[in-house]
């Protein structure tokens, strides 16, 4: 049986395109996140901490910073745990975060959040919070490796 060179073309062209989006999905790996973010604030609110990654079966360090803007009083200290999707090497954990929320804390509470940053990475995360807050916010989180 003959082809036409067009859909000889167009059945090349095609298997390259379902074979390339094949493998860069099977590529994109997962691993695990904790870390602590001690947060307050009056108005504008700022946190800071620090944690690991693990990926691969190696360890790496992470900082976090963030600011946030709202209604946001008092102070907390927050042990998040979680997996990472979506990434193919350590640094694409790396960048910021941005998230809209609301809750509170006082003495102990629970949370959960799911983050995505500018290069496709999720973070599902759970956390214990400590402490006194109260906040309807706008805020960032930027995580770097250290």
């Amino acid at each position: 049986m003959r082809f036409s060179s067009g859909l000889r073309t167009g059945l090349i062209a095609l298997m390259a395109i379902v074979g390339a989006s094949v493998s860069s999905a099977a590529y994109a790996d997962s691993g695990s996140i904790q870390f602590k973010v001690i947060k307050g604030g009056w108005v504008i609110g700022g946190s800071a901490g620090s944690g690991t990654l693990y990926f691969q079966g190696r360890a790496y360090p992470i900082s976090i910073g963030g600011i946030s803007y709202g209604i946001v009083f008092g102070g907390s200290e927050t042990w998040f745990r979680g997996s990472v999707s979506n990434i193919r090497r350590p640094s694409d954990v790396a960048g910021v975060y941005g998230a809209a929320g609301a809750g509170g804390a006082i003495g102990g509470g629970a949370q959960a959040i799911v983050l995505t940053n500018q290069k496709g990475a999720v973070l599902n995360l759970t956390g214990r919070q400590v402490g006194l807050q109260i906040n309807a916010d706008l805020s960032g989180l930027a995580i770097s490796l250290r």
